[in-house]
């Protein structure tokens, strides 16, 4: 357990917090645990090989904040960590990432609230998992302009409201079904919208109109 000093127990900011780190390799998961553990803020840190493993013990242990260095494996990570996320609802998830990672946005829509950037300093990374800890969401500056571009859609689409809603859905990976009843449509009126997305973005398949609404931020 860390002894913190009187003097910084009575900051307003300061709670303790437990952390969670997880990291597949033994090796770079001993090193990146000694290395929080010298910056004397946490009550505790457990360190875990997968998200599994810190869900089995999810009933004894509840980490404030989790942090998760994958590496390059993220096959299968969105689903872990959505389960860690039902199984411990109130950790809050920073990943250790890469800022030219594509992973960032289905990170995000996982459960992850904030990132490290790889190879980042102690300074940075205390200041990422108390921003965490403390409900916020620490972003590299290039993934919170990342995040922003984002939200800024090309206003001079050529897609309708209704069309917009439908390719923003199959993006995400809905079938036609799910699209119509998201919608309250008919699947055929879904099969029509798409159609006309189709024509109008010059495109002949799904994976062609996806590329092309992200590329020309439609979506």
């Amino acid at each position: 357990m860390i002894i913190t000093s009187t003097t910084e127990q009575k900051n307003p900011n300061y709670h303790p917090i437990k952390l969670a780190l997880i990291q597949h390799d033994i090796l770079q998961r001993k090193l990146f645990k000694r290395l929080l553990e010298s910056l004397q803020r946490f009550q505790e840190i457990r360190s875990y090989s997968t998200c599994e493993e810190l869900i089995k013990l999810s009933d004894s242990e509840r980490p404030d904040v989790i942090v998760i260095d994958p590496e390059t494996h993220f096959i299968g990570l969105t689903e872990s960590f959505r389960k860690v996320k039902r199984q411990l609802p109130s950790a809050n998830i920073v990943m250790v990432i890469d800022d030219e990672s594509d992973f960032v946005f289905d990170a995000l829509n996982s459960g992850v609230c904030g990132f490290i950037r790889r190879g980042s300093t102690k300074d940075e990374i205390l200041n990422a998992v108390v921003e965490a800890a403390n409900g916020g969401a620490p972003l590299t500056s290039k993934i919170a302009r990342m995040v922003v571009e984002s939200f800024q859609k090309n206003l001079e689409t050529p897609l309708t409201a209704r069309e917009t809603e439908v390719m923003e859905l199959l993006s995400r990976g809905k079938s036609y079904s799910i699209i119509a009843d998201e919608l309250f449509i008919h699947k055929e009126t879904v099969k029509s919208h798409i159609k006309n997305i189709y024509v109008k973005l010059k495109v002949k398949s799904k994976a062609e109109a996806i590329d092309r609404a992200m590329k020309d931020r439609l979506i």
